[in-house]
């Protein structure tokens, strides 16, 4: 039998459940990630390969694809 996998939600979520949200869970040295709206469809990456997306993110890599930095 398979353990359940616990989500963690984004803080910049809010306090109501019933947003709409990115969650991640670390699972056998992997980390997920998904949106709570779609829990079906789960992104799993290295710990290291999410580390270098968000440092993307933070350093403006991907400002173009959305008109400006996030936020």
């Amino acid at each position: 039998m398979s353990e359940a996998i616990h989500w963690q939600k984004s803080s910049f979520s809010g306090a109501d459940d019933t947003q709409d949200c990115v969650e991640l869970a670390g699972v056998d040295g992997m980390i997920r990630l998904r949106e709570s709206d779609h829990p079906d469809q789960v992104i799993t990456m290295p710990v290291e390969r999410l580390r270098s997306f968000l440092r993307g993110v933070k350093a403006g890599e991907f400002d173009h694809l959305t008109g400006g930095p996030a936020g």
